[in-house]
C-alpha cells in the first residue's frame, strides 16, 4: 500500500523522561508502520499543554501553514488529545488529526490476523471512540424524537453511546467465550513450566523465539509485528521441557483501552512461571524502555513474576555473550544475539536455573523394574542420592519441580502420590516496579 502524506507533530514537555530524538525517532517508526509518510515536522518546547488546541497559538498557525503548503490531509500529533483538542486542531487546519493513541490503534487494526485479535482491536476501538464522544462534537447533541434506533427525545449522542455500550458488550462475550477454550487450552499444558517472552515492541522476540525454538514465525523490522500470541515447545538442558510464548510488544504510553482489551491475551504473561524481558541492548534509550515495560507488568498484574532481562543483539555492540548473576547467586542477565544465536547456552541455563529454584525435594521408591523410569530422572537431573533397601527397592532423594514430576509421571504412567515431598520451594526474587516508571 502506498504511503499517505500526513504532517508530524511533536511537543518536549518537561514532566516527561526520555526525550529528545529517542521519541520523535519513534514517532516516525509509528507513522511508517501506520502507512504515513512524513511530508513536515512540527515541534517545539512547552510546558503545560493548551487545554483548547493542545499546542500554542504560534504552533496552530505553523501547522495550518504546513498543511495548506503539502496538501496534506492528516495531521499525526505524537501525544493523547482529548476530543476538544482533536476538534479544534481540524477546525484549525482543515486536516484529520490522529492522536497517538487512534495512530497505534490503526496500527493493531491493521496487523491483527486472528479473529480473537480482531476482535479485541475492535474492543479497544469501540472504547477510545466512546471517550471521543464525552463532550467532543457539539453537533451531536441536537434533541430529536423519532423511531427506530433512536428513542423519543433521545440525542444523537446518546444514541451513539447506547449503540457503542452494545457493541461492547457484544464483543466482551465473545472474548469471554474465547477465554474459556485458553483456559481448556492451559489445562492440556499442564506439567510443564510456561515461559513468556516480553519486551518493548521491535527488540527481536520473535527472532528469538524463532531461532530458539525453531518455529517458523514471521519476523519484520517494523513495530507490532507480533500480536497473536504463539506457543511453542521449549527444550532446556537435562531433559527439561517448557511452553515458550510469544506476545505482544509494548510501547510508551500504550493506549489503555487496548491493555485493556488484551487483558485475555496478556493473561499468559501474568500466568507465567518465569519471564524473559527482551532487550534491544542496542537502542541509545533501552533504560527508559525497559521502565515502560516494567510499569506494563505491574498494570496487568504481573510485575512479582521472575523475570530475566535478555540483553538482545550484541552483535550491533561487537560484545560476547555473558551471563550476569545477581546478589544472590541467580541469574539475572543475559547478553545475547538472537540473530546470530550465539548466547542461547548460557540462556538455557539461566531459563532452567529459574525453573529448577521453584524444585521441591523429595523421595520416592524405585522397582527394580522401573530403570526406564530411573534412567529419565537423572536424565532430567533430579536425583541427589540413591540408596538400596532391604526390600530390594531403591530409595531416590530428588529435587524437581511439581511440573516436571508431572510430566514424567505421566510419561512412565507413575501414580503421583508416590513422591513423598519434604521440602517447600525457595523463594523467589520479586521485581516491583521501580518509583517513578
Amino acid at each position: 500500500m502506498r504511503p499517505r502524506g500526513a504532517i508530524l507533530v511533536h511537543m518536549e514537555q518537561r514532566h516527561t523522561e526520555w526525550d529528545g530524538p529517542s521519541r520523535l525517532e519513534e514517532l516516525l517508526e509509528l507513522a511508517r508502520a501506520g502507512g504515513y509518510e512524513s511530508m513536515g515536522l512540527v515541534s517545539g518546547r512547552r510546558q503545560v499543554p493548551t487545554p483548547s488546541h493542545f499546542l500554542g497559538s504560534g504552533k496552530v498557525e505553523e501547522l495550518a501553514a504546513r498543511v495548506q503548503e503539502t496538501g496534506c490531509q492528516t495531521v499525526v500529533v505524537n501525544h493523547s488529545l482529548t476530543s476538544v483538542q482533536a476538534r479544534n486542531l481540524n477546525q484549525a487546519t482543515g486536516a484529520a488529526i490522529l492522536d497517538r493513541t487512534g495512530l497505534i490503534l490503526e496500527i493493531f487494526s491493521e496487523r491483527a490476523k486472528s479473529y480473537e485479535g480482531k476482535l479485541q482491536v475492535e474492543l479497544a476501538r469501540l472504547r477510545y471512540a466512546a471517550g471521543r464522544l464525552v463532550r467532543g462534537w457539539s453537533h451531536l447533541e441536537r434533541q430529536k424524537g423519532g423511531i427506530g434506533l433512536r428513542g423519543p427525545g433521545e440525542t444523537q449522542l446518546e444514541t451513539d453511546r447506547r449503540l457503542i455500550a452494545k457493541r461492547v458488550s457484544n464483543l466482551e462475550g465473545r472474548l469471554r467465550s474465547f477465554e474459556k477454550h485458553r483456559a481448556i487450552e492451559r489445562r492440556s499444558r499442564a506439567g510443564a513450566p510456561l515461559v513468556a517472552l516480553v519486551g518493548y515492541t521491535n527488540v527481536g522476540k520473535s527472532t528469538l523465539f524463532r531461532e530458539w525454538t525453531g518455529a517458523p514465525t514471521e519476523v519484520a523490522d517494523q513495530l507490532f509485528a507480533t500480536l497473536d500470541p504463539t506457543w511453542r515447545q521449549l527444550r532446556l538442558p537435562f531433559g527439561t521441557q517448557g511452553i515458550l510464548v510469544d506476545t505482544v510488544g509494548f510501547i510508551r504510553d500504550l493506549p489503555h483501552e487496548l491493555v485493556a482489551a488484551f487483558r485475555a491475551t496478556l493473561s499468559e504473561t501474568r500466568l507465567a512461571d518465569l519471564i524473559l524481558h527482551v532487550v534491544d541492548a542496542s537502542a541509545p534509550g533501552y533504560r527508559s524502555q525497559i521502565d515502560v515495560v516494567n510499569q506494563v507488568l505491574q498494570e496487568i498484574g504481573a510485575g512479582l513474576i521472575p523475570r530475566i532481562e535478555v540483553m538482545n543483539k550484541i552483535d550491533r555492540l561487537g560484545r560476547s555473550p555473558e551471563l550476569e548473576r545477581g546478589p544472590d547467586g541467580m541469574p539475572e542477565r543475559v547478553w545475547i544475539s538472537a540473530d546470530q544465536r550465539r548466547g542461547f547456552d548460557l540462556l538455557g541455563e539461566a531459563t532452567l536455573a529459574y525453573l529448577k529454584r521453584s524444585a521441591v525435594w523429595g523421595s520416592v521408591l524405585i522397582e527394580d523394574s522401573e530403570g526406564a523410569f530411573r534412567a529419565a530422572l537423572y536424565a532430567f537431573g533430579a536425583v541427589r542420592s540413591e540408596h538400596r533397601l532391604e526390600t530390594g527397592r531403591t530409595e531416590m532423594t530428588l529435587c524437581l519441580t511439581p511440573a516436571d514430576w508431572t510430566r514424567l509421571t505421566h510419561r512412565f504412567h507413575v501414580a503421583p502420590e508416590r513422591w513423598q515431598a519434604w521440602r517447600a520451594p525457595q523463594p523467589v526474587r520479586a521485581y516491583p516496579v521501580a518509583a517513578g516508571g
